[in-house]
């Protein structure tokens, strides 16, 4: 297969990472926009997972350290889920080149299901700090880890299940678990990244194109997280689940 792109498409490529960038700092499920847009590129399906998470890295990178900056998340009060999220997207990734993930694929549209009802409906979602339903320890050692296996998996949404997992869980405000969310998903996207790269499953020149945008669109999307708030998170995250929907029921 001809793998030489014209600059039309890598341009193409690099403006819908800027786009997946942004909504990705926002809400998550940039990758419904990139790795679609990278297989009507005629990129084969493997290469495609490899170079979105070399793209998408460079995103979540973007996001973390404007979150850091403004002070949302401070990384060394989850440094051991950063740790643990780091391990289950590898596990996820070894498990996903070994394995059909026609399972998870079944589930996955209830559960966007379940969290675009729950943002939609859930009173005063993620303005005020709520009682935790679980302990710190049981979310970063439990929870952090299987979303990032999901993250290693299949991927879609992985942002977006790390914030509301973190709302519903542990009664965090939006903006906080937003910017905890982009930290712990650079991680999961490095540490799948690198069995990608071992794997020789990174188009370089396509990938670093696409972080260009991506790291832009990230920059921009991450100030409006800080500006907003939870009146932009709350609707950005049903348009999500609404989108991610639709592909799986008629994608």
């Amino acid at each position: 297969m001809d793998l030489t792109f014209s600059l039309e498409i890598i341009l193409m490529l690099a403006a819908v990472a800027a786009l997946a960038g942004f909504i990705d700092a926002i809400a998550g499920g940039g990758g419904l926009l990139t790795i679609p847009a990278m297989l009507l590129a005629n990129i084969p399906p493997v290469l495609t997972l490899g170079t979105n998470k070399l793209q998408a890295a460079s995103g979540a990178l973007a996001a973390s350290v404007t979150m850091i900056k403004k002070g949302v998340v401070k990384p060394q009060r989850i440094k051991v889920a950063i740790i643990a999220a780091f391990i289950g997207s590898v596990l996820g990734t070894i498990a996903v080149q070994m394995s059909p993930p026609d399972l998870l694929e079944k589930l996955i549209p209830f559960l966007i299901a379940a969290i675009g009802i729950y943002t939609l409906f859930a009173p005063r979602l993620g303005e005020v700090e709520a009682a935790p339903r679980i302990s710190e320890g049981k979310w970063q050692k439990g929870v952090a880890p299987l979303i990032g296996f999901y993250d290693g998996y299949i991927g879609p949404g992985t942002g977006m299940f790390f914030a509301l997992g973190n709302v519903a869980l542990r009664g965090r405000q939006i903006i906080e678990a937003t910017g905890t969310a982009k930290v712990l998903n650079l991680s999961t996207n490095i540490g799948s990244l690198i069995f990608f790269i071992l794997g020789g499953n990174v188009l370089w020149k396509v990938g670093l194109a696409m972080m260009v945008g991506q790291t832009i669109g990230a920059y921009f999307g991450s100030h409006m997280v800080v500006k907003g708030g939870s009146k932009l998170i709350r609707p950005m995250i049903v348009l999500v689940c609404l989108a991610m929907l639709t592909k799986y029921v008629f994608g």
